[in-house]
Parts: C-alpha cells; sequence; structure tokens
C-alpha cells in the first residue's frame, strides 16, 4: 500500500493500493489494484480494479479504471479510459 501525504515523483510504481492524502500530489506513473484520490496526482494512474476520486481529489492527465467513483467536487482533468470486463482496453 503506497499513502502519499506530501509530493512524490516517479516514474513507474506498482502497488496493490494508492492512497493519496488531502494535500498530497504524486506526479508520474502508477499501476495499482485500487486508488483513492483526495489529492492530487498528476501523470498516468492505472487502477485494475476501482479509482475513488474523493471531495478534494484532482486527476489529472490519464487514468484508466475498471471502475470509477467520483464524489461531488472532485475533478478530474485529462483523459479517462475505462478498462473492460474481459481485460481488453489496453492502451499499449
Amino acid at each position: 500500500r503506497l499513502v502519499v501525504e506530501g509530493t512524490v515523483e516517479a516514474t513507474m510504481i506498482n502497488a496493490a493500493e494508492l492512497s493519496i492524502a488531502q494535500g498530497g500530489i504524486f506526479k508520474g506513473e502508477v499501476e495499482v489494484e485500487e486508488a483513492e484520490i483526495a489529492g492530487t496526482i498528476d501523470g498516468t494512474l492505472t487502477a485494475r480494479h476501482s479509482l475513488i476520486v474523493r471531495t478534494t481529489g484532482r486527476v489529472l492527465g490519464t487514468a484508466r479504471c475498471r471502475r470509477l467513483q467520483v464524489e461531488d467536487g472532485g475533478q478530474i482533468t485529462g483523459r479517462i479510459e475505462m478498462i473492460s470486463e474481459n481485460g481488453g482496453n489496453k492502451a499499449e
């Protein structure tokens, strides 16, 4: 489980879960099973299962996920790609 409370810049991270706390900033590329964003992610996020964008969350760039939940006030600026149930729709 990767928890971001400050600022993190990374080329490629693989983890089971990503949690960006309010005020936290992640820049780069990350691939996880589940992601919960209350801070800011700027880059490419792949959540193989679910992506939750909280009220204070901001997603900038490209996000891929199977299930998406955005709370009132959550922001997404960029591109969203839904991963189909059969595992298709891979961008690469």
